[in-house]
């Protein structure tokens, strides 16, 4: 019996590996955007991407509505951030509205609603 490892194995012990590292690199990152509570330039870009076109899909690439209400900071009178912020985390229950609580974090969420709230998307 060889004590030397074959090709095959080490292939697979290096892939497992690199899978590990690179885990640890998406949860050191997610912790952190979670936990600064700052939003950097580069993941603002991302949520900014991702509001206007995955969640333009629903309220229109203007947010100004669609199969979803409008996102327009008039839509939000009478309502708060963390209205809007739970809205996003959690969806709307009988509506076409999902949760994206797997998909952003708290502060990404709250990051959003902030945004939407100001009117800075459609500036």
């Amino acid at each position: 019996m060889s004590k030397t490892a074959s090709p095959k194995k080490l292939a697979i012990q290096l892939t497992v590996v690199i899978a590990i590292i690179v885990l640890a690199v998406i949860a050191k990152r997610a912790v952190a955007s979670e936990t600064d509570g700052e939003i950097s330039a580069d993941r603002a870009a991302e949520l900014t991407h991702m509001l206007k076109h995955d969640c333009g899909s629903c309220h229109g690439m203007t947010l100004k509505g669609g199969l979803g209400p409008s996102l327009l900071p008039e839509e939000f009178k009478g309502k708060n951030i963390e209205y809007i912020k739970l809205t996003i985390l959690h969806g709307r229950s009988g509506t076409a509205m999902p949760p994206w609580k797997s998909i952003i974090s708290e502060r990404d969420a709250e990051w959003i609603a902030e945004y939407l709230y100001s009117g800075q998307i459609n500036k």
